[in-house]
């Protein structure tokens, strides 16, 4: 089949490249602008857009698609047979829905209609879910609300971050998207409408990885699992922003459950730094000061004093 693609980031990008080096031919590739990157903020070009320049693909960065008509034309005048999407960035406009014969097949990295929205991988994690996975479907004007095409599921392990399920789920999604191309394109696929309870994933602010000592233990660790390496859970220890990495749930035998939640109870060079929850402790084994670069925690402690019995908030 012609396809126009459309998407941005390293995720997308495996999916482009799936497709490329398949039967499917890639006509032209819609990104996100470029933007300003690093400390010198110089300005990159995107991960689909630097692969497409490469192998000779027209690429298109509109600022705007809605009410585009100039990029509504030259959509049109490519005349796909479907669009892909993934991880673009906007929601399409039905002027862009109802060009290809076939619509727009979107890859999404949740088991539709769970965790529909911008941030579905670290949701997951997050949430405490056992299992995910990727969905590809038909897109419409709502949020991941179209039906779908095919599933295919993955479990999360226990010691899983967003970064190592990012990369897990790109590579699948890549992979079923083409499954799923091919399987339109052979009639062998119909799109089905989602069925069951469906659950939101937002995009995650910094200000929602501040740590709250009140929740249980595991709580803690998924969220501080879900968020790395991206935006990073955090806590204050005398008014500084400490990033905190990693942790585990702490062997409580040694702890004074009596302790408020936020107190640390523990913190040496041989024992760690552990702080009371909800529930039980947490041990930090990964850390990150104001200034300095991340640190296995008793290496941090072997230099930097941490004062035992103060209250994180």
């Amino acid at each position: 089949m012609n396809i126009v693609f459309m998407g941005t980031p390293e995720f997308a990008l495996s999916t482009l490249e799936e497709i490329y080096n398949s039967k499917h031919k890639v006509l032209a590739v819609v990104s996100q602008p470029d933007k300003p990157c690093g400390r010198g903020m110089k300005i990159m070009p995107t991960p689909t857009k630097e692969f497409a320049t490469k192998n000779n693909i027209e690429v298109l960065q509109p600022e705007k698609i809605k009410k585009n008509e100039e990029f509504i034309q030259r959509i049109k005048d490519l005349n796909p047979d479907i669009i892909v999407v993934v991880a673009y960035g906007k929601i399409l406009p039905e002027s862009i829905l109802n060009i290809p014969k076939y619509g727009c097949m979107n890859v999404h990295a949740s088991l539709l209609p769970k965790l529909r929205g911008a941030a579905p991988i670290q949701w997951a994690i997050i949430s405490g879910e056992a299992t995910t996975g990727v969905t590809t479907m038909k897109l419409d004007k709502g949020m991941d609300t179209g039906d779908t095409y095919l599933k295919e599921e993955i479990s999360i392990e226990p010691d899983e971050t967003y970064g190592s399920l990012y990369e897990k789920l790109k590579t699948l999604g890549a992979k079923l998207a083409v499954k799923t191309l091919d399987e339109i394109e052979a009639g062998t696929v119909t799109a089905k409408q989602q069925t069951g309870d469906f659950t939101i994933a937002p995009m995650v602010f910094k200000e929602q990885c501040r740590i709250d000592f009140n929740k249980t233990s595991r709580d803690i660790c998924n969220l501080i699992r879900g968020v790395n390496p991206a935006p990073v859970a955090w806590t204050e220890y005398e008014e500084k922003v400490y990033k905190v990495w990693n942790a585990k749930e702490a062997n409580q035998e040694s702890i004074d459950l009596a302790s408020a939640p936020g107190t640390i109870v523990k913190a040496n060079s041989k024992e760690g730094l552990i702080i009371k929850t909800l529930d039980g402790a947490i041990s930090i084994t990964e850390i990150q000061a104001p200034g300095s670069k991340k640190m296995n925690t008793l290496d941090f402690l072997r230099g930097n004093a941490i004062k035992e019995g103060t209250i994180l908030k």
